[in-house]
């Protein structure tokens, strides 16, 4: 299992950043880190467990889509 810290911009639904890690509670670490310095609503920061990023785009594809895949249908 990898884990990855992802920063996400809700507003302009972009990923700032996309960390992996071994270890959880360094990423978790991390995120609270961020979280603390983190001036602004708009940023969300998490960890994510998978086994791949190619599973995490998978899973948690809302991170990961484009705009316009956004607003079109499933």
């Amino acid at each position: 299992m990898r884990y990855f810290l992802v920063v996400f911009n809700r507003a302009d639904r972009q990923v700032l950043a996309l960390e992996e890690y071994e270890d959880s509670n360094v990423a978790l670490k991390e995120r609270f880190s961020r979280e603390a310095a983190s001036p602004s609503a708009d940023i969300e920061i998490v960890v994510l467990g998978a086994d791949s990023r190619e599973a995490l785009e998978k899973t948690h594809s809302r991170y990961f889509r484009v705009r316009s895949e956004l607003s079109a249908p499933v």
